[in-house]
């Protein structure tokens, strides 16, 4: 229960101590609402409804300043019965002795404890709104401000002393209400919600506020907070138990979530635990809970409530670029292969530069988080000036974490190439390692942090001739911060320069006639815009273009949020310059060169970009669209 106390003076309540103390005493009430009523009663069920007529029996203005105003016009109880019907003379007085009371109260909630305030009734025949009007005037006076917050808490066990004692400086530095900040009752609810909200949130779930109190000084306009939490006791991770499991193995769920029994309770690795769950395609709908009704707090239990997906599934997606155009799709997936037991996912995919049938079969991972996979694709693709038949088939190992993907895997590239002068078609066989680390503050929008991937291939070709060869490619981004925006309610995001990179190179000897699916090409959306999809490449002698052995790509983009009539919006402006480069020498490298601007708007699925660039080299204007971010 909240208290709110008023300091009593050496003289007689006074009109504004006793504003003071009807909003304390509506606040301590607030708690007697937490009794129970009777079993399972609906009192709003069974309240009268109050009947409305056509035309409302009387206007309600209000004339207080703005930081009040809106709050008194949206919640002032007279507002409720302007449309009563046959409302008589004798009720409307009766409301309005009750209008001042209710005014009080309300300024109350946002620190106005000595406001001055007028309510009169006055007859508009005349008027087109009603034909009785109600002013309200009210000036607020002096806001009430902090002088102390006291954040203390309940004797932790010995064993936890040192952590608790961690977790109690957190909150205390963390404390949103600081003295010399206005007190308002959402600012005093939400400071007290997050410091249990820390606390809950890491090592201690059970935690609770045993006591908050507010003293309220309505003659000097001052108040002394305090707020004690009960931690309860830590938690750690139990085992994880599924509920719902029917068609497939508890114990791959397990593996799946890769949840860190023994370890600390922490609410984000249990979030992470459903995510890894619900995204790896055997759940439709995935809960995780902690069982802290359990005998040990040291190996609480987690619960796995899940919905399971079907065995098969076949999945029909168009879709749209400005790199590709127009897209078909056709997807099955199966859960559980019969004799291997391993999930594969097969796909048949068509657009303008793109024809592609795939298949790839995952197991589920050990112990250690490490799985086996195997994959093939047949591709007709446009590559350069040429259209390329290939086939690639892999095998290997991969392993993901929080932040880090890793995989190694054996693969094999067949490339047939088509077209006046075409490349030598070839094969080859390569074993790969690849390491991703990403590290952004939100996988889908990031607005800081930074990622970087290193891709490393050692391989020869098989035809025309046996050639040795390595592969690299180094890929880098990262936000960073460059200011902030506020809007006119003080709400802030901060704007930032998007930085990336990429750099590739095959390394082998220069008659060597290296697949063409091994070598670069770029330009497009999400590399170099202004320019066409893989239209930046190596040229021959006659200026056909084709895969270069060398590959240079980096990007400078500024990002500010969009704040229109006073309020921050869910829009950015951008401004962008792209640069890009491919050729068989590292001398021979030249930059294309691509400005522009564009708008993001924050999707609940990612940022939706729309850009307008334009081609240096090319002296074209180019739209480029595209969902989602990926790295």
């Amino acid at each position: 229960m909240t208290l709110c106390v008023l300091r009593p003076g050496a003289h007689s309540p006074t009109p504004a101590r006793w504003s003071a103390l009807l909003f304390c005493s509506v606040l301590c009430l607030q708690g007697c609402s937490l009794l129970p009523l009777g079993k399972d009663k609906d009192t709003t069920a069974n309240a009268p409804a109050i009947a409305e007529s056509a035309a409302p029996s009387f206007a309600v203005v209000v004339h207080a300043p703005d930081a009040v105003r809106e709050t008194l016009e949206r919640h002032l109880e007279l507002q409720r019965f302007r449309n009563l019907p046959d409302l008589q003379s004798s009720e409307l007085q009766r409301l309005l002795g009750a209008a001042d009371a209710n005014a009080r109260e309300l300024l109350g909630t946002l620190g106005y404890f000595a406001p001055t305030i007028t309510v009169e009734l006055t007859d508009t025949p005349d008027s087109k709104l009603a034909p009785r009007t109600v002013t309200v005037t009210v000036q607020p006076g002096p806001q009430t401000r902090i002088t102390k917050a006291d954040i203390a808490f309940a004797e932790p066990s010995a064993v936890d002393a040192k952590a608790a004692a961690r977790r109690v400086q957190r909150v205390q530095r963390d404390w949103s209400l600081t003295p010399g900040e206005p007190f308002t009752q959402s600012a005093w609810d939400s400071a007290k919600a997050d410091g249990l909200r820390q606390l809950q949130a890491h090592r201690y779930p059970t935690a609770q506020i045993t006591n908050s109190r507010a003293e309220i000084d309505a003659d000097t306009h001052e108040a002394q907070l305090s707020v004690t939490y009960d931690p309860g006791p830590p938690y750690r991770f139990g085992a994880l138990r599924v509920e719902g499991s029917q068609r497939y193995d508890p114990d791959g769920a397990r593996r799946l979530a890769r949840l860190p029994t023994g370890a600390v309770y922490d609410e984000a690795e249990m979030l992470d635990a459903q995510l890894r769950l619900a995204s790896s395609g055997y759940y439709d709908a995935v809960f995780l809970t902690l069982d802290t009704d359990s005998a040990t707090a040291q190996a609480a239990p987690v619960v796995a409530q899940v919905r399971e997906a079907p065995l098969q599934k076949l999945v029909f997606g168009p879709g749209i670029s400005t790199d590709s155009g127009a897209r078909l799709s056709m997807e099955h997936i199966h859960n559980q292969m019969s004799g291997l037991g391993w999930r594969a996912v097969s796909k048949l995919s068509l657009d303008r530069e793109t024809k592609l049938a795939s298949t790839e079969w995952t197991d589920l991972p050990n112990d250690n988080g490490w799985r086996w996979f195997t994959g093939g694709q047949l591709q007709r693709e446009a590559t350069g000036d040429y259209d390329v038949n290939s086939a690639r088939v892999r095998a290997g190992r991969s392993k993901s974490t929080k932040n880090i993907d890793r995989n190694y895997f054996l693969q094999y590239d067949d490339a047939n190439t088509q077209g006046v002068n075409a490349p030598v078609s070839s094969t080859a066989v390569s074993v790969n390692y690849g390491w991703t680390g990403r590290y952004f503050n939100s996988a889908t929008a990031p607005t800081r942090g930074h990622g970087i991937a290193v891709e490393l291939g050692l391989g020869t070709t098989l035809r025309p001739e046996r050639d040795p060869f390595v592969r690299t490619l180094v890929r880098w981004q990262s936000f960073i911060a460059a200011g902030q925006v506020v809007d006119a309610t003080g709400t802030s995001r901060n704007a930032r320069v998007a930085l990336r990179a990429d750099a590739g190179a095959v390394l082998a000897r220069e008659g060597a006639q290296i697949p063409v699916t091994q070598l670069f090409l770029t330009g497009g959306d999400t590399t170099v815009r202004g320019y066409g999809y893989r239209s930046i490449g190596a040229r021959t002698s006659n200026d056909l273009l084709y895969g270069g052995r060398y590959l240079a790509v980096g990007s400078v983009e500024w990002q500010r949020p969009i704040v229109y009539n006073g309020a921050m919006t869910d829009w950015e402006s951008t401004l962008f310059i792209d640069a890009g480069a491919v050729a068989d020498k590292v001398g021979d490298l030249a930059p294309r060169m691509g400005v522009g601007a564009g708008l993001r708007w924050r999707s609940p699925v990612g940022p939706l970009q729309a850009d307008l660039a334009y081609g240096i080299k090319t002296k074209e204007v180019r739209v480029h669209l595209r969902l989602g971010f990926s790295f």
